[in-house]
């Protein structure tokens, strides 16, 4: 009788489905929307130069956002357990992808860096893909090894010497500006876990001064560097990108000058419908359109933080730490992205998620977005079953004795016993995650 009845609770918590977060879901979609209407707006002066139709780049896009819609849709009808089983193929992928854009025939270069898969019918950058399969192998490896990482110096070193090893095949390309962001995630995502901090400032020390060096290793980046001090000392050559960018904030005042009304955006600011496209919003719908899409990242983030908070109180630490990953890719990236533009750092070659043109990134944005849908809905699934479970386990109110009438001594000695703690279940969850909490 015992087994039977287990066997029908199992099969009905088996059928308890989750629900994809209504806020992650609604900034998703607000961010590609976002997107398709600016690179149709920024992109008519670039496809000009081009000789290509005035709606050429949006129509690519919105080819991407269509793939990158399937690979999502994919992606959330994926167990994470699945995925979190071929963890390490994904660490060997990342490798073999940022190797294969050095094979002649395979490998392509544009403007002097080698970043580019050549897939026949477009280019792909493969880094774009590495960044969110390093952060699903990043998750595997805490949850593995969470106690070794919070207690020793080798597991906490395994995961940097990885990162370090993608960045130097990066900078090889070169790609300063993805080498500083892999790193960036690694580090945060080493501090979510609970490692021990005073460690951390070991590798942080060494890490930056060689980065440093590395950033001022090649003339391009110290002219990026001088430039972005006061780039109106040359604006036609070194301050060029900055100089027109710092005019399309100012020409949107407040409320902007109006959808497609961007005069920057016509030959005059370079690559305006990927790196500098948020000047373009910054020009045409001001001051309010810029708060209104540092919110909207704001919220994707804030978001992403709280489930992966969430997951983690569970003890669904995969799932948690592939919250926290992305929500430091997308936070970070769009960070970059905003302060470049409204010169408030050096200028990288970093796109804004969801909204620049760019095939690799659109696909593998979407990707990320569907995976951390999947976070929410997984999360919601096991809440709900932990629900059912308390429910079904809590005993029934027993009748309060009268005053005059003394409780029989086993019931008395079994209140006792338990501390009068009616209704609680076992499966209440009391281990509270680190953080990054100093030992």
């Amino acid at each position: 009788m015992t087994d039977l009845s287990t066997t029908r609770q199992a099969t009905r918590l088996d059928a308890i489905g989750g629900h994809f977060d209504p806020w992650l879901l609604g900034i998703s979609c607000a961010l590609a929307c976002l997107g398709v209407v600016m690179v149709g707006s920024a992109s008519i002066g670039v496809a000009d130069g081009h000789d290509v139709g005035p709606f050429y780049f949006l129509s690519r896009h919105v080819v991407f956002l269509a793939i990158g819609l399937v690979m999502a849709l994919w992606v959330m009808r994926t167990e994470l357990k699945t995925i979190e089983q071929h963890n390490q193929w994904l660490l060997l992928v990342c490798f073999v992808l940022l190797i294969a854009v050095f094979v002649p025939g395979i490998g392509r270069s544009v403007n002097g860096a080698r970043r580019w898969l050549n897939l026949g019918v477009s280019n792909f950058q493969a880094v774009e893909a590495v960044k969110l399969l390093y952060i699903v192998w990043l998750a595997s490896y805490l949850k593995r090894y969470s106690e070794e990482v919070t207690a020793t110096w080798g597991a906490m070193l395994k995961p940097i010497g990885v990162a370090v090893g993608l960045v130097v095949l990066l900078l090889l390309q070169p790609d300063f500006g993805s080498s500083s962001l892999i790193l960036a995630v690694t580090a945060g995502m080493l501090v979510l876990g609970g490692v021990n901090m005073p460690r951390m400032f070991g590798p942080v020390l060494i890490g930056l001064p060689v980065l440093a060096i590395v950033a001022i290793a090649e003339p391009y980046r110290v002219t990026r560097l001088t430039s972005f001090l006061d780039p109106w000392q040359d604006p036609f050559k070194t301050g060029y990108q900055l100089t027109n960018a710092l005019m399309a904030v100012g020409r949107g005042e407040w409320i902007g000058v109006g959808l497609g009304a961007s005069v920057q955006k016509l030959s005059y600011l370079p690559e305006a419908h990927t790196d500098f496209i948020m000047a373009v919003i910054a020009e045409e719908f001001g001051f309010l359109g810029v708060c209104t899409v540092v919110a909207l990242y704001a919220g994707l983030a804030g978001r992403a933080f709280w489930l992966g908070l969430k997951c983690v109180e569970m003890r669904r630490h995969f799932a948690g730490y592939c919250a926290f990953g992305i929500a430091l890719w997308m936070s970070l990236q769009s960070f970059v992205s905003i302060g470049v533009n409204l010169g408030l750092l050096p200028t990288k070659g970093l796109t804004l998620p969801m909204v620049s043109y760019g095939g690799s990134s659109v696909i593998m944005t979407c990707a990320a977005l569907g995976l951390l849908l999947r976070v929410s809905y997984e999360l919601d699934r096991a809440q709900r079953q932990v629900a059912r479970v308390r429910n079904e386990t809590t005993p029934p109110p027993v009748a309060s004795p009268s005053p005059t009438t003394p409780a029989p001594a086993p019931v008395a000695a079994a209140h006792a016993k338990r501390g009068d703690v009616r209704g609680t279940s076992r499966l209440r969850q009391r281990v509270e995650p680190t953080l990054g909490r100093i030992a």
